[in-house]
C-alpha cells in the first residue's frame, strides 16, 4: 500500500525545546564537540568529541560532567535503563575502540567522576574502521559492534563485575556492516545490516556457530535499522520501503519512497527522518555517517515523519530546515536534534483530541481501529461506534449503521436508536436491534412490545416464534398480550404455559382460540388446587360447549376421584422420520398437549419432538390418589344453569359416593329432586311420566333426608300431585291426600284414594259419600262406587241411618231410587237387631230370676247334704266331715285348712277367685275414666261401650263407708 495514500494527521504538539541560561548548559548542543547522544533513566547523556561525557536533567540543565576518556572522541553510549550503568565508546583511528562500563551510582573517590567498572578494547583484527553500529543486550552479558569494513564483533562476560570478557569476531563481510540489534527467546540472534542485506545469526541456543542466514539481498544504510520492542520485529527502513522481519523471517512492508537517513520506534509509532530529495543517494553518501561535509548538511532540510503502520496512517510529518543529528526518546516525548543545535520537543495529543481529528474528516473507522489499540475501555469504544452509525444514517446506510448501533448497545440509550428506524421501511432493522436489546436483558416492557408489533406487521411467524423460544429475557404479560392482539394464539400458550401461568393458559385457549376441548384437556392436567380454581371460573363456557367431558371433571373432582391426566412419550416406533415435509420445527413441537390451531398466522410444523397427547382410555393417571379437600356439592350447582341433563347426571353420581354428610345429602336430593321435576314439565307423555317416577322414587323412601316442606313446595310449584300424596302419606295424612283430589274434583284420584286408605282410616267413607253426591257429573262418575260406599258405611256403623239421610238430602242430586235398598236393609237389620236384643233381654231376665229365687233358698231353707264320698279324695266320707252350700262335702283331713282361715270348697275356690277377680278389676277401672274415653274414641259403636262400661261400675255412685 502506498504512502501517498495514507491519511495524515497532527497528532504532535511540537515545541522546540529552551535550554537553561546558566553558560554550559545553554550551549551544549551548539557545540561542534557533540558527538553522540542518548537518554535513560530519566537522563539525557551527551558525549563529545573530546571524551567528556555530560548528564542532563529532565530541565536540560548539566547536572554532572566527566572525563570518560583521554583520547578519541565519543560516538556511541548506551545507558541500561532501570539501573545507574552506562555504556561507552570512544573511536580513535590510530588505535582500537574503547568500551568502558560506569556505574553512574559510585564514585572515584580522588576524581570524584562515576567509577569505571570496566574497560575493553574492541578488537577488529587489528583493522583501523570505525563503528557503524552497536547493539547490547539488557544484563550486559552481550555486545554486538559492527564496523565499516563488514566485521562483527561479539562480546561475552561479566563487563559489570569486571570479571573479563570474550571477543569474537563472528562475521566478516565486504559490505559495512550499517546496523546490528538482539533478538531474545530460546536463542538469541543477531540481526545484521550490510549495505546490501540482512542477515540473521544465531549466537546462543540451538544452531549457533552456523553461518549467518540472508533473509533479504537488499540491505540499509547506517542508522536505518532498529528493533521495536512492542512485538520483538526488526524494523529496516530503505528508500522503497519500509520493511518488518519477525521470528519467521520477513514480514510486511510498508511503500515509502524516498531516501531514509534515521529511524527509532517511538510507542506505536516508527519515527522516520529523511534527507533532502535532492540528495542523490550515492555509495559515498550510504556512508554519510563516517564523515562528511558538515557544512553541506547544514543548509538541506530533512523531512520528518511519524507513521502508524498497522492502521496505515501518518500521525505527524513536517519539514525541517536543518537535517537532524539525532533522535531519542525519553519522558514520554520524543526528542529531535538537529545539527544547527536546536532540539525539538513531540508530545502526543490526548486520544480524545485525536479522536476529534478523526470525527472532523468522518474517518471513523480509522477512529475504531486507533482506540481499540490503544485499549480504550468499552464506554469510549461504544461512544465511537454511535458516532460512526450515526454518520452512516445520515448518508442512508442503513444497514451499517445499525451494525454501529448493535456494537455500542451496551451504553447506548435505546429511544436514541430506535427513534431513527421508526420508518416502516426501516423495520428490519429495528427488528434486529429490538432483538439484540433482548439479548443483552436492556429491553423494558415497551420495547418487547413494539419488537412483537414489527413482527405482527411483517407476519413473520418463524421470528415470533424463535425470539419465543430463545429463552430471552422479556416481559411475559407483555409478550402474552401481543401474541393474543396479533392472532398468535398458540405462540401465548406456549408462553404462558412455558412460564406455569395456568390461569392465563386457558383463558386463551377459551377467549381467543376458541379450543374449548384443548382448554379442558388442560385443567384436567392440573393438580386440584390449581384445577379447581379454574374450572370454577369457565365452568358454564365448558359445560356450553363440552358437556360430556365437563360434567365428568366435575363427577370426579366432587367425589374424590380426580386425578391430573398425564401424558406418555410417543414409542420410538411410531415416531416419523423428518423429511423435507417436516424440516422445518415450529413452536406447536414443543407443547406436549394438543395445542395445534389453525391460526391466523399458520406456522410449518413437525412431530420430531413431539409428545402424544392421551385422551379418553389412552390417559395415564396418577397411581396414588393427590390429596385435596373435596368442595362442598352446592358449590358446583352454579355452573350448570342452563344445562339440566348435565346437572342430573352430576347430581346422581355425587349421591353414588359414599359417607356423605348429612347436609350435602340433603343439598343433594333436594336439588336432584327439583331438576327431575323440572325436566318432567318440559317432557310430554311416556317421557313425562319417566321423569315423574323418578322423582317420586326418589322421594318413596323413608330415610331420604328431603325436608317434607321442600318436597311439598317443589310438588305444589311443578304441580306434581304425586309428590304432594306421597309426603302427606308418609305422614299419615290421608284425609289430606283425599281432600286434595275432592278439591281437585279428581273423582278417579278420589275413588283411588279411598280403596287404597278406606281400610286404615274409615272417615274417608262419609267423606266420599257427600263428596259423590255434591253434584250430578261427580255422582256420574262415580257410578258403582256410591252403593260400596254406602254398603261399607252399613257394615262398620260409620253413619247413622239417619246420617245417611241427611248427608244424601244436603244436594238435590241422590233420588230414593239410589238408597232405597241401603233403607230398605237398614230397617230389616234394625229390626233383626231389635228382635235379638228382646230375646236377649228375656234371657237375661229369665236367668236372674232364677239366681235371685237360688239365693233366697240358700239364705232362707235348710240344706240337704246327700253326697256320701269325699270329693277330694274319693273315699266314703266319716266324721269329722266339712259340707259346703255348693254340695261339696270333704274329710276335713283333706281340705289342709289353715288356722284362723275360713275353709273353702276346693273344688269351688278358682271359679271364685275369678269372679272375686273380675269384680275388683271392674271396680278398679271405675276410677280410670282415660280408658273409658279412650275405648269410647276408637269404637264404632260409643253406645255399645258406654252400656259396657256402665256395666262394669264406671258410672256407679262410689259408696260411703
Amino acid at each position: 500500500m502506498a504512502l501517498t495514500s495514507w491519511k495524515v494527521f497532527n497528532f504532535f504538539d511540537v515545541l522546540e525545546v529552551k535550554l537553561p541560561d546558566d553558560g554550559e548548559s545553554s550551549s551544549i548542543f551548539d557545540s561542534n564537540d557533540l558527538s553522540c547522544v542518548c537518554s535513560g533513566s530519566d537522563n539525557l547523556f551527551v558525549g563529545s568529541n573530546d571524551g567528556h561525557v555530560r548528564i542532563l536533567s529532565q530541565a536540560f540543565k548539566v547536572v554532572r560532567t566527566f572525563k570518560a576518556y583521554d583520547t578519541g572522541s565519543i560516538t556511541h553510549m548506551k545507558q541500561v535503563e532501570g539501573t545507574a550503568l552506562l555504556v561507552t565508546i570512544s573511536e580513535d583511528l590510530s588505535n582500537e575502540p574503547i568500551l568502558k562500563v560506569w556505574a553512574l551510582d559510585k564514585t572515584e573517590k580522588k576524581t570524584g567522576a562515576p567509577k569505571c567498572l570496566s574497560t575493553l578494547g574492541i578488537h577488529n583484527g587489528r583493522k583501523q574502521f570505525p563503528i557503524s553500529a552497536f547493539a547490547t543486550l539488557e544484563n550486559l552479558s552481550q555486545l554486538a559492534v559492527g564496523f565499516g569494513n563488514g566485521a562483527v564483533t561479539v562480546i561475552r562476560g561479566d563487563l559489570i563485575n569486571d570479571r573479563g570478557a570474550k571477543q569474537r569476531t563472528v562475521f566478516e563481510s565486504e559490505e559495512p556492516i550499517t546496523g546490528v540489534e538482539f533478538r531474545e527467546g530460546p536463542n538469541t540472534t543477531l540481526y545484521l545490516a550490510t549495505t546490501g542485506r540482512i542477515l540473521t545469526l544465531t549466537i546462543t541456543g540451538k544452531g549457533q556457530g552456523q553461518p549467518a542466514k540472508v533473509l533479504e539481498d537488499t540491505g540499509c544504510g547506517v542508522g536505518c535499522m532498529t528493533f521495536d520492542e512492542a512485538n520483538g520485529d526488526i524494523v529496516v527502513v530503505r528508500d522503497d520501503a519500509i520493511h518488518y522481519y519477525g521470528v519467521n523471517g520477513r514480514g510486511p512492508s510498508f511503500a515509502y519512497e524516498g531516501p531514509k537517513q534515521l529511524v527509532s520506534i517511538f510507542g506505536d509509532y516508527v519515527a522516520i527522518v529523511s534527507p533532502p530529495k535532492s540528495a542523490t543517494p550515492t555509495k559515498t553518501n550510504g556512508l554519510r555517517r563516517f564523515g562528511g561535509n558538515r557544512a553541506d548538511e547544514l543548509f538541506n532540510t530533512s523531512t520528518f515523519a511519524l507513521l502508524d503502520t498497522d492502521l496505515k496512517f501518518i500521525a505527524h510529518t513536517e519539514t525541517l530546515i536543518s537535517q537532524v543529528k539525532a533522535l531519542f526518546i525519553e519522558w514520554g516525548d520524543l526528542f529531535l536534534l538537529t545539527l544547527d543545535g536546536k532540539l525539538f520537543r513531540y508530545h502526543e495529543k490526548s486520544l480524545q483530541q485525536k479522536l476529534e481529528m478523526f470525527y472532523q474528516r468522518d474517518l471513523y473507522v480509522l477512529a475504531i481501529n486507533f482506540a481499540q489499540k490503544g485499549g480504550i475501555d468499552t464506554t469510549q469504544r461504544n461512544v465511537i461506534l454511535r458516532r460512526y452509525g450515526d454518520y452512516l444514517h445520515k448518508k442512508g446506510d442503513y444497514d451499517t449503521a445499525m451494525q454501529q448501533y448493535l456494537k455500542a448497545i451496551d451504553n447506548t440509550e435505546p429511544s436514541q436508536v430506535i427513534r431513527k428506524f421508526l420508518d416502516s421501511q426501516r423495520i428490519n432493522n429495528l427488528i434486529e436491534y429490538l432483538e439484540e436489546l433482548h439479548d443483552h436483558d436492556k429491553a423494558t416492557v415497551d420495547h418487547t412490545t413494539l419488537l412483537l408489533n414489527c413482527y405482527a406487521k411483517l407476519k413473520d411467524t418463524d421470528k415470533l416464534e424463535t425470539f419465543i423460544k430463545s429463552g430471552t429475557n422479556f416481559d411475559l404479560e407483555t409478550a402474552i398480550s401481543m401474541c393474543r392482539q396479533g392472532g398468535y394464539y398458540d405462540q401465548a400458550v406456549f408462553l404462558a404455559k412455558k412460564n406455569q401461568e395456568h390461569e392465563l393458559v386457558i383463558d386463551i385457549l377459551i377467549e381467543d382460540s376458541k379450543k374449548y376441548e384443548d382448554a379442558l384437556d388442560y385443567i384436567w392436567r392440573l393438580e386440584p388446587s390449581l384445577a379447581y380454581p379454574n374450572l370454577m371460573k369457565y365452568a358454564r363456557v365448558l359445560l356450553e360447549h363440552c358437556p360430556e367431558d365437563a360434567t365428568q371433571i366435575f363427577i370426579d373432582y366432587y367425589t374424590g376421584e380426580y386425578r391430573p391426566r398425564k401424558d406418555l412419550p410417543m414409542p420410538a416406533s411410531q415416531v416419523p422420520q423428518d423429511g423435507p415435509s417436516n424440516a422445518v420445527s415450529n413452536l406447536t413441537s414443543f407443547i406436549p398437549l394438543p395445542y395445534r390451531q389453525t391460526s391466523v398466522n399458520p406456522s410449518p410444523a413437525t412431530v420430531g419432538n413431539q409428545q402424544i397427547a392421551l385422551q379418553d382410555t389412552d390417559v395415564a393417571k396418577i397411581e396414588v390418589a393427590p390429596d385435596y379437600d373435596i368442595p362442598k356439592p352446592r358449590t358446583a350447582f352454579s355452573s350448570f344453569v342452563d344445562h339440566p341433563d348435565n346437572f342430573i347426571t352430576f347430581l346422581e353420581a355425587c349421591l353414588k359416593q359414599e359417607n356423605i354428610d348429612k347436609s350435602d345429602m340433603a343439598d343433594l336430593y333436594t336439588t336432584l329432586f327439583e331438576m327431575y321435576l323440572e325436566t318432567a314439565n318440559t317432557k310430554k307423555g311416556e317421557e313425562k311420566e319417566r321423569w315423574e317416577a323418578k322423582a317420586k322414587r326418589l322421594i318413596d323412601d323413608q330415610d331420604i333426608p328431603i325436608d317434607t316442606s321442600n318436597v311439598l313446595l317443589l310438588s305444589h310449584l311443578s304441580n306434581f300431585r304425586d309428590g304432594t300424596i306421597l309426603v302427606r302419606e308418609q305422614q299419615g295424612l290421608r284425609f289430606d291426600i283425599f281432600r286434595s283430589y275432592t278439591s281437585a274434583n279428581d273423582t278417579a284420584g278420589a275413588i283411588k284414594a279411598l280403596r287404597k286408605y278406606g281400610p286404615k282410616e274409615p272417615q274417608l267413607y262419609p267423606a266420599a259419600l257427600a263428596y259423590f253426591t255434591s253434584s250430578p257429573k261427580i255422582l256420574e262418575e262415580a257410578g258403582d262406587e256410591l252403593d260400596a260406599v254406602l254398603k261399607k258405611i252399613d257394615q262398620d256403623g260409620l253413619m247413622a241411618p239417619l246420617q245417611v239421610i241427611q248427608t244424601l238430602s244436603t244436594n238435590a242430586v241422590a233420588t230414593m231410587g239410589m238408597v232405597k235398598k241401603y233403607l230398605s236393609d237398614t230397617i230389616e237389620k234394625e229390626r233383626k237387631e231389635i228382635s235379638n236384643n228382646r230375646k236377649l233381654i228375656e234371657s237375661y231376665r229369665t236367668e236372674t230370676e232364677v239366681k235371685r229365687k237360688e239365693m233366697d233358698d240358700l239364705g232362707n231353707k235348710p240344706a240337704i247334704f246327700q253326697t256320701r264320698r269325699c270329693a277330694a279324695c274319693g273315699r266314703s266320707l266319716d266324721l269329722p266331715t266339712v259340707h259346703f252350700l255348693c254340695k261339696h262335702s270333704f274329710h276335713q283331713s283333706c281340705l289342709n285348712q289353715s288356722d284362723g282361715k275360713e275353709a273353702e270348697c276346693p273344688k269351688c275356690a278358682a271359679q271364685n277367685n275369678s269372679i272375686r277377680a273380675f269384680r275388683k278389676a271392674q271396680e278398679d277401672s271405675a276410677d280410670k275414666h282415660d280408658m273409658f274415653q279412650d275405648a269410647l274414641q276408637r269404637s264404632r259403636d260409643k253406645f255399645g261401650t258406654i252400656s259396657e262400661f256402665f256395666g262394669r261400675g264406671v258410672m256407679t255412685a262410689p259408696t260411703v263407708e
